[in-house]
């Protein structure tokens, strides 16, 4: 079952999200743009200069919206379609992608409230850091859902009536499928890492005594 972290800890920056998008396309005429299939949600993704956890939670927001959207008509699609096979393709590595990036985005919320080391100087903010690290083990294990997706997808766009068949307008999808099947991109082996390191720390923390300071 997918558990991330934005439905937990983002409701508040959701309400806002919505409040600008109403005061953006509300404010326009009744022919303006409006934000509805996965390629629109997609281009609202973008990765900020400053990693805050509020611009980490605006992207997981769009990207789970783009998921969750139905695809645009091919001839809008983000490359040239011609062919009905070009557009199944097109779609598997569309959602491969953007599984993806929500790996990325958790990893990225995760690593601002991580922690590698519990310093025996850390114990007057053990508290402190406990719900921190808390938040980022919740980061790291969405992606666990993410990542599983990600690999079906890639599968789906990597069977034997797409060997020959290349999306080339969006190379780097097709470079991702390529690692995942080859298995040269794994994300189960880095979660494992950091999940297990992440559960260390926290056991360090909760064994720290009141004299440890």
């Amino acid at each position: 079952m997918k558990k991330s972290i934005f439905n937990a800890t983002c409701r508040p920056l959701k309400v806002l999200v919505l409040l600008a998008l109403v005061f953006v396309f509300g404010a326009q005429d009744a022919n303006a743009y409006v934000v509805k299939y996965k390629e629109d949600y997609y281009r609202l993704y973008h990765v900020h200069y400053q990693q805050l956890p509020d611009d980490c939670m605006e992207n997981i927001y769009w990207l789970e919206k783009a998921v969750n959207a139905d695809f645009c008509n091919p001839q809008y699609a983000m490359a040239k379609i011609e062919t009905e096979a070009q557009w199944e393709k097109y779609r598997a590595l569309f959602m491969m992608h953007l599984n993806l990036k929500l790996i990325e985005q958790h990893l990225r919320l995760g690593r601002i409230y991580d922690k590698d080391v519990a310093y025996f100087y850390d114990a007057p903010w053990k508290d402190e850091y406990l719900r921190d690290l808390e938040k980022a083990l919740s980061c790291y294990e969405a992606c666990y859902y993410y990542w599983e997706e990600a690999k079906l997808w890639a599968e789906k766009a990597n069977v034997t009536k797409y060997y020959f068949l290349y999306i080339t307008d969006q190379q780097a999808w097709e470079d991702e499928r390529e690692r995942i099947v080859t298995g040269k991109l794994d994300y189960e082996r880095i979660l494992d890492r950091e999940t297990s390191r992440v559960r260390k720390v926290m056991q360090d923390f909760l064994a720290m005594e009141g004299e440890t300071y």
